[in-house]
C-alpha cells in the first residue's frame, strides 16, 4: 500500500468509525487534560497582551472625561478659531467615546479574514500592533495639540478590540485540550473585565486622571502590551488551523506535540490528529483525493456561512449570546450605580469608589470562571445566569421606582446590583466569548466568531447611544428592556443550546444542523 492509499484508508476508517473514534478521544482527553507550559504562556500572553488592554480602553475614558473635554474645547478654538457650545461639546465627546465602538464593529468584521489569512497567532500580533499604535496616538495627542490624533487613537484601539474579541478566544480554545477548552476560553472575558477595572483605577484623579497627566492614563496599557508580547515568537500556532485550513499536516502535528508536552503518550497525539482529520470531512462522508479534501477544508467566507442553512441555528445562538451580553444591561447598571450609591448618603467621590468596588466584585467573580467552566455544564450556567439577571433587573426597576418612598430601598438597590453582577459573571459574562468555538468546526469558525463579535460591539454601540435618552424619558423603567432581553435569551437557550462541555465538535454539529427544527437536547 503506497502513501496515498494509506492516507485514504485512514480517512475511510475515520468516516466509518467516527462516533467510536470520538468517544475514545473524549475518554482519552479527560485523562490527558493538564496545563502545560505553552498553554499557560499562551493564555497569559494573550490575556495581558490583548484582552486586558481592550477592557482598559473601555474603562479608562469615563473618569477624566471633563478634563479631556475641556482640553478638546481649548484645542479646537486654538486650531480652528471655533468655540463649541455646551451641546456641541457633548456631541463631540459622544463621538470620541462611540468611535471606539465603531472601530470594534469594523474590527469584528475583519476578524474572519484576518484569522484565516494571517493565522490565529499572527492575528494576535496584529492586535498588539494596533494597540501600540493607538497608545502612541494618545501619548502624543496633547504634545502636538491634535484632537484628530485622539480620534484616530480611539478608532485604532477599537479596531484592535474588535479583532481581539473575535480571534483570541478562538485561538485559545483551538490550542486547548477538550477538558480545558472552557477554562482557556474564558481568559479573554477575564482579561476584558480586569482591564476595565485597571482602566478605572489608572484614570482616577489620584493617579493619572488630572489635567496634566490624562494622556498617560489613556496610553498606560502599552506597557502591558510590550511586556507580554516578549514570548510571542515562541508561541505555538493553532494545530487545527494548520491541519484543517492550511493543510500543513506535519507542522500541525509538531505544534500539537509541543503544546501537549513530552509526558503525553503517542496514542493521545494520534487520536488528536484523527480528530483533526475528521474535521476535514463534512457530515462524516468520505471524499477521496487531495483536491476534494482541499476544497472541503478551506476557510469559509462570512457570506457563505450566513447563507448555509445548516449553520443558521448555531449562528443565531452565537450572535444572541454576544449581543445579549451587551443588551443584558451590565453597562447600564454600572452607569446607574453611581447615583444609587449617592442615594444612600455617599459623597460623589465615595460613590465613584463604591462603583469601582462593584467593578472589583465583577472581576473577583470572573477569577472563578475557569473553575466554573471546568466543573459545571454550559447550559446550567447560561440558563441560571440569564434567568437570575432578568429577575434582579426587574427587582431593580421596582426598587429604583419606589426608592424615595421606602427608606431601606436604597440599601436593597445595592444588594440587587451586587447580586445582578454576581449572576451575570457566572454565565453571561464569560460564555459568549468562546461558545462559537464550541458550536462551529474549524472552517466556518472564524466567520461565526466575527459575526458574534460584531453583534457584541453593535449592541454595545446601541446601548451607549440610547441609554441616556431612555433614562431621561423612562426613569427607573429603563431597566425593563434589559430584563426582557434576558428572558428572551433564557427561552432561546433552554430550547436550542446543546451542552458542549467535554463534547467533541463532531458530536455537537449534527445536533444544531437542522435550523430551528433541530432538537439539540434529544440524546
Amino acid at each position: 500500500m503506497d502513501a496515498s492509499e494509506h492516507e485514504e484508508a485512514q480517512v475511510l476508517y475515520s468516516a466509518r468509525n467516527g462516533p467510536e473514534i470520538v468517544q475514545n478521544i473524549n475518554a482519552n482527553v479527560r485523562k490527558q487534560t493538564r496545563w502545560t507550559f505553552w498553554l499557560i504562556t499562551a493564555g497569559i500572553s494573550t490575556t495581558f497582551g490583548a484582552a486586558v488592554p481592550t477592557g482598559y480602553n473601555i474603562g479608562v475614558i469615563n473618569a477624566p472625561a471633563n478634563v479631556i473635554k475641556s482640553w478638546c474645547n481649548e484645542t479646537i478654538y486654538e486650531t480652528y478659531g471655533t468655540v463649541f457650545t455646551e451641546g456641541n461639546l457633548e456631541t463631540f465627546w459622544s463621538a470620541v467615546v462611540s468611535i471606539f465602538l465603531i472601530g470594534g464593529v469594523i474590527g469584528s468584521l475583519g476578524g474572519a479574514w484576518v484569522a484565516d489569512k494571517l493565522g490565529r497567532k499572527r492575528s494576535f500580533l496584529l492586535c498588539g500592533f494596533l494597540l501600540v499604535v493607538g497608545g502612541l496616538c494618545f501619548q502624543f495627542t496633547k504634545a502636538v495639540s491634535s484632537v484628530e490624533l485622539l480620534m484616530i487613537g480611539r478608532i485604532v484601539v477599537g479596531l484592535a478590540a474588535g479583532l481581539t474579541t473575535s480571534t483570541i478566544p478562538m485561538y485559545l480554545t483551538e490550542l486547548a485540550p477538550l477538558g480545558l477548552r472552557g477554562a482557556l476560553g474564558v481568559l479573554c472575558s477575564m482579561g476584558v473585565t480586569g482591564g476595565v477595572v485597571v482602566g478605572q483605577v489608572m484614570s482616577l484623579e489620584e493617579v493619572f486622571g488630572t489635567e496634566a497627566h490624562w494622556q498617560f492614563a489613556l496610553s498606560f496599557y502599552v506597557i502591558l502590551v510590550v511586556a507580554f508580547f516578549v514570548p510571542y515568537h515562541w508561541l505555538p500556532e493553532s494545530p487545527k488551523y494548520l491541519f484543517v485550513i492550511r493543510r500543513r499536516q506535519d507542522e500541525a502535528v509538531n505544534e500539537l506535540k509541543r503544546i501537549v508536552g513530552r509526558k503525553v503518550r503517542d496514542e493521545y497525539v494520534k487520536q488528536q490528529v484523527e480528530a483533526m482529520r475528521k474535521e476535514c470531512t463534512t457530515d462524516n462522508q468520505l471524499e477521496c483525493g487531495e483536491e476534494a479534501r482541499a476544497e472541503k477544508s478551506k476557510e469559509r467566507t462570512l457570506i457563505s456561512v450566513i447563507r448555509d442553512p445548516a449553520l443558521l441555528l448555531p449562528l443565531v445562538l452565537v450572535c444572541a449570546l454576544q449581543g445579549g451580553q451587551q443588551l443584558s444591561g451590565i453597562n447600564a447598571v454600572f452607569f446607574y450605580s453611581v447615583s444609587i450609591f449617592e442615594s444612600v448618603g455617599l459623597s460623589s467621590t465615595d460613590a465613584k469608589f463604591a462603583n469601582l468596588g462593584a467593578g472589583c466584585l465583577n472581576l473577583f467573580v470572573a477569577f472563578f470562571s475557569p473553575i466554573l467552566m471546568a466543573k459545571f455544564n454550559r447550559r446550567f450556567l447560561a440558563l441560571t445566569s440569564c434567568s437570575m439577571c432578568a429577575i434582579f433587573l426587574f427587582c431593580l426597576t421596582f426598587i429604583v421606582y419606589f426608592i424615595d418612598d421606602v427608606e431601606w430601598f436604597s440599601y436593597a438597590s445595592i444588594v440587587a446590583i451586587l447580586l445582578y453582577i454576581l449572576f451575570y459573571q457566572i454565565g453571561l459574562g464569560p460564555i459568549p466569548y468562546f461558545i462559537g468555538s464550541e458550536l462551529f468546526e474549524v472552517g466556518p469558525r472564524p466567520a461565526a466568531m466575527a459575526m458574534g463579535s460584531l453583534a457584541s460591539w453593535g449592541c454595545n454601540f446601541i446601548v451607549a447611544m440610547l441609554f441616556t435618552t431612555l433614562q431621561n424619558a423612562w426613569g427607573a423603567f429603563v431597566f425593563l428592556p434589559f430584563s426582557f432581553t434576558c428572558v428572551a435569551l433564557t427561552l432561546l437557550l433552554k430550547f436550542y443550546l446543546p451542552e458542549t462541555r467535554g463534547v467533541h465538535i463532531s458530536q455537537i454539529v449534527p445536533l444544531v444542523a437542522q435550523g430551528f427544527r433541530s432538537k439539540p437536547l434529544v440524546p
